[in-house]
């Protein structure tokens, strides 16, 4: 692109760190601005990326007419309310995963940034990392055959806060919205989205979200996915592809993975795809060229697939009866 993507942050939190350090590696973006509640705060956001634009509140972020794109980072039980602002605003919107807290509000984004024609897209960076891509040209190639199972992990041991975002149910807490996301994706971008049966099961902690969840994914196929999450146990990180022909296994924290080991017609091959940047750049990187061809959404991230991925959420609550107070 002859000019960069003008990026706003919406929410100067955590992620928002991690997203601002991923785009000064993003040769077709720079930030620009940054809008919280709290003027000081998103001052000293925009001070420490040298941001020219801050902003005391969304919607004089929204309004920013040198913003083209805003990357909303605050708390899930906020993104229908933020990404709505921004759509309606006419800003395009990459959101932070879990999209929302349930299907009914995703359906309601995606269908506010198709009534107004506006780019929307949820922030699954895994899927744009180099490794991943390179799993989906292995899958595509029918390098390991009819993809039959799939096995990934993604747990952690965090000190209980009550009041902190994952073990709160205020805040939608929890492991299946926090990093089940992530096992889940990763199963429909190998199987669908689509499973015949989902079943699951849970620990539900003292303060009455899910601490450790496993979730089993039956496909019309015949295929399985078996995953787990956490916040309370470490688990290895891994993501494995069992196929008809051959296996495909990302190791070492898979979720920002720089290398994949393919086992396949007798051969073992072991790829290494280091990153360019902390990983967010990628993603960043993928809005920028949709916005520069004119897609509405992403083809490797695609709006249906955020709204079907949110019902399988809501389905593994309801089997472990969770539900938040905000529903």
């Amino acid at each position: 692109m002859s000019t960069p993507i003008r990026w706003g942050i919406l929410g100067p939190g955590s992620i928002a760190n991690q997203f601002a350090k991923g785009l000064q590696a993003a040769p077709d973006g720079q930030l620009v601005a940054v809008g919280s509640r709290d003027l000081l705060r998103a001052e000293a956001f925009a001070e420490q990326y040298d941001a020219p634009n801050r902003h005391g509140s969304y919607e004089e972020l929204v309004a920013d007419p040198e913003v083209d794109a805003i990357y909303v980072a605050t708390p899930h039980p906020f993104h229908k309310e933020n990404s709505i602002l921004c759509l309606e605003a006419g800003k395009a919107v990459l959101c932070e995963k879990p999209f929302t807290v349930n299907a009914a509000e995703a359906a309601e984004i995606v269908a506010v940034a198709r009534a107004n024609n506006v780019f929307l897209m949820e922030a699954m960076w895994s899927r744009y990392l180099p490794i991943i891509v390179q799993v989906r040209k292995w899958l595509d190639e029918g390098t390991i055959g009819i993809p039959l199972q799939v096995n990934a992990d993604f747990g952690f041991r965090a000190g209980i806060n009550p009041e902190g975002r994952l073990f709160s149910p205020a805040l939608a807490g929890g492991a299946l919205l926090d990093v089940g996301i992530y096992v889940v994706s990763f199963a429909a971008m190998v199987l669908g989205s689509d499973p015949e049966q989902i079943a699951a099961t849970a620990h539900i902690g003292e303060t009455g979200v899910d601490e450790n969840t496993g979730i089993l994914l039956r496909y019309k196929s015949g295929a399985v996915a078996t995953l787990s999450c956490a916040v309370r146990a470490s688990s290895p990180h891994i993501a494995r592809i069992v196929g008809s022909e051959g296996t495909i296994c990302v190791a070492t924290s898979w979720w920002k993975g720089e290398a994949a080991t393919l086992k396949a017609g007798g051969r073992e091959e072991v790829i290494e795809l280091p990153l360019a940047g902390n990983g967010y750049n990628y993603e960043a990187q993928e809005v920028a060229r949709c916005l520069a061809t004119g897609e509405l959404e992403s083809p490797i991230m695609p709006l249906d697939e955020t709204v079907a991925l949110m019902r399988i959420l809501d389905e593994a609550r309801t089997q472990i009866g969770l539900k938040y107070p905000m529903e």
